[in-house]
């Protein structure tokens, strides 16, 4: 039986909006392959930004480093982190949005988070943790902080995890190579905040 949600997920998955009738020129370089996994009995939402080249390549959300990075902080292997009934994950653009001029990506596409993250969204009622990865997803989920430096947001990760109770709501950094060096610098992030991740992430799963 198809539900309402496989409907609007084949929907999302069909868009060509950013390719074909850009909001925001110039359109999209190349063809679109929204991106996304999710399903209504999930209880964890990842909340990251746009697919990379390689997820473009694979049409599979983080099948990249960063991904191993992300489910080595999550405390999770690939059964579970890819499993929609326990992990959603809803990318600020569904698309990859291309490379700027130094080879890094481009920003998510402004077409796609107003068209389809509120529907997405209201679908997903099951969700008891949110894990904010990035600027562009923090402005969305936590529109009180946009603005402020993202490094200042995740430092202040208990007290927004302790506001923001249903959905628990926690700040992450991108979870690629480019995070390196903030990461050594930032020493408390694996000591004080990855533990208690682990075990609200191992609570819901």
């Amino acid at each position: 039986m198809i539900t309402p949600f496989d409907t609007l997920i084949a929907e999302l998955k069909a868009c060509r909006i950013c390719r074909d009738a850009p909001r925001f020129p110039p359109p999209l370089p190349h063809e679109s392959r929204p991106v996304i996994q999710a399903s209504p009995q999930a209880r964890i939402l990842i909340a990251g930004q746009a697919p990379g080249a390689r997820v473009h390549a694979s049409g599979k959300p983080f099948t990249d480093p960063s991904g191993i990075r992300l489910r080595e902080w999550m405390g999770v292997d690939e059964t579970v982190f890819y499993d929609p009934a326990r992990i959603a994950i809803v990318p600020m653009g569904h698309c990859f949005p291309g490379l700027d001029a130094k080879g890094g990506d481009l920003p998510p596409r402004r077409e796609c988070a107003p068209r389809w993250r509120g529907p997405v969204l209201a679908e997903l009622a099951a969700i008891a943790l949110i894990l904010v990865i990035g600027r562009y997803a923090r402005d969305w989920h936590l529109p009180e902080r946009k603005g402020e430096p993202l490094g200042a947001t995740i430092i202040d990760w208990q007290a927004i995890s302790e506001a923001h109770t249903l959905p628990r709501i926690i700040p992450l950094p991108h979870p690629s190579w480019r995070k390196n060096a903030w990461l050594r610098k930032n020493p408390w992030f694996e000591a004080n905040l990855l533990p208690p991740l682990r075990e609200a992430v191992h609570v819901l799963i």
